[in-house]
């Protein structure tokens, strides 16, 4: 009689949202570097951090739980999430919610490095080092439940290298990267002495749809959306750098520098690997290069699928062991969807060995866990 064996479900995207209280680890002598709220004179509530005079991420809104229900219901997914949980204020009701999605292990990762946040190198790294220790105390006291992605200091190399093994050393499985830092692709070679120690420590590079640069951010805000009459959305901004990267990083020699190094695409949906896989096979084969037969998993690329995402069709492309799958949890854009695995095990066009790859194998794979 054989004995089955439950695996874990892993949600390879969850966040978590900042407070005043992500400061509170700030070195005494970094206190004139805090963030701080800014509330607009007009309303009563805060809008945007303040950092070094400028005014950075907007707040996450604190709607009300009807507005959240409305949201939801114009989107067709569930992305409420309790206001103490998404903010790490009751750690046990983050988990208990957890239990109720059917989740097992989130891996988290930040709000607020969703754009650049300072270009002052040594305000930089004294946010990130506060965020990476909140992020610390908040995996002891997960019970192995949540793991999380670190943030660096990229104006700084050798201090993004320090903060990399501390975050290493508590619990983090993962380095969360842009595709855009600066005024750099994320495939500079600036970035290699990074990339060697998170393989070293067999940790992931997980490039979260974001873009570090100011002016291409300027650039896509401040146009009209076609039709729309308002600024164009985060698909410009932050997904669509995301993929045009993961075309980059394919095309690119990076796995031969760095072979054990797993890459991680998450957020942008992936609906797009068809295209990029095409795009790559196409300019391998023009050029006579060898185009591998399991193209994502030979980069050891790794990309969230949602459940909208035309997944038979996908799975062609991205092969077996490269797709995971997460909520964007304590997020409501769209992305968002709290359900998304329950929604996920009940697709009857997606096999049970798949189902198993996407929610467990995969994502262990690609986190290390």
């Amino acid at each position: 009689m054989t004995t089955q064996v439950k695996l874990q479900v892993i949600d390879a995207d969850a966040h978590v949202v900042e407070t005043e209280r992500t400061w509170d680890y700030l070195e005494p002598s970094e206190q004139k570097l805090r963030p701080l709220l800014y509330t607009s004179p007009d309303k009563n509530v805060s809008d945007y951090w303040l950092i070094n005079g400028e005014l950075g991420r907007p707040y996450f809104p604190p709607l009300s739980e009807q507005k959240i229900e409305q949201i939801s219901k114009n989107a067709g997914r569930a992305m409420g999430t309790p206001k103490e949980a998404r903010e790490m204020n009751d750690i046990q009701m983050r988990l208990d919610h957890m239990d109720e999605l059917g989740v097992d292990i989130q891996v988290l990762h930040n709000t607020i490095w969703l754009e650049t946040v300072t270009t002052w190198p040594e305000t930089q790294a004294a946010l990130c080092r506060s965020w990476n220790k909140w992020l610390a105390d908040i995996w002891k006291q997960g019970k192995g439940r949540l793991r999380w992605s670190c943030v660096v200091p990229d104006l700084m190399v050798d201090e993004a290298i320090n903060q990399i093994r501390f975050a290493k050393e508590n619990g983090a499985v993962a380095v969360c990267m842009k595709p855009l830092e600066g005024d750099r692709l994320l495939t500079d070679p600036y970035f290699h002495p990074i990339f060697a120690e998170a393989e070293r420590l067999d940790m992931a590079i997980a490039i979260h749809i974001a873009n570090g640069n100011r002016r291409n951010v300027r650039l896509w805000t401040s146009t009209p959306a076609p039709g729309e009459g308002q600024s164009n959305s985060g698909f410009s901004v932050f997904r669509g750098p995301t993929v045009v990267l993961s075309w980059v990083l394919l095309m690119s020699n990076m796995s031969e520098l760095f072979p054990n190094l797993r890459w991680g695409f998450i957020e942008a949906s992936s609906q797009w690997v068809p295209w990029i896989y095409k795009e790559v096979e196409n300019r391998y084969n023009t050029s006579g290069r060898d185009f591998p037969e399991d193209l994502f998993g030979s980069k050891k690329v790794y990309v969230t699928c949602e459940t909208h995402d035309d997944l038979p069709w996908v799975r062609k492309y991205a092969g077996p062991n490269s797709l995971v799958i997460g909520t964007d949890y304590g997020h409501l854009d769209p992305s968002s969807d709290t359900s998304a695995i329950l929604t996920f095990k009940g697709m009857d066009e997606i096999s049970a060995e798949d189902k198993e790859r996407i929610l467990y194998h995969n994502p262990k794979a690609l986190y290390a866990l």
